[in-house]
């Protein structure tokens, strides 16, 4: 199949320090990986082989990140969802970030295409 990816989408409405971001574009994509690799395996491992391209792109709400989400997720696309623990910054079970894959890259940019580099 062509290329794979891992797309990592963040809340851009509540503010986070560069840490903080950093740590939740971790949690998600390393729970999204598990996923594909429990599920898709064949995707997970070319994506593995392949480098494992991530890219981070912005959100905007809650509501728009659970919406694509359930998206992904209605195409049996690789999906995590994180909530944030509430230890630091952020209230618990704040959502801060989805992703979507390790996938073939066009499923991916059939939902994302039109969201902006973070």
């Amino acid at each position: 199949m062509g290329e794979y990816k891992q797309v990592i989408v963040v809340r851009t409405d509540i503010k986070m320090s560069r840490g903080k971001l950093a740590a939740q574009v971790a949690h998600a994509s390393v729970l999204a990986a598990f996923t594909a690799y429990h599920k898709k395996k064949e995707w997970f491992t070319a994506w593995w082989n392949s480098g494992q391209k991530k890219v981070v792109l912005k959100g905007g709400t809650e509501k728009e990140l659970l919406d694509l989400a359930e998206k992904a997720l209605k195409q049996k696309l690789p999906v995590a969802i994180v909530r944030n623990a509430g230890y630091t910054e952020l209230e618990p079970g704040t959502l801060t970030a989805i992703a979507i894959g390790p996938a073939p890259s066009d499923y991916i940019d059939n939902l994302t295409g039109d969201l902006k580099l973070l």
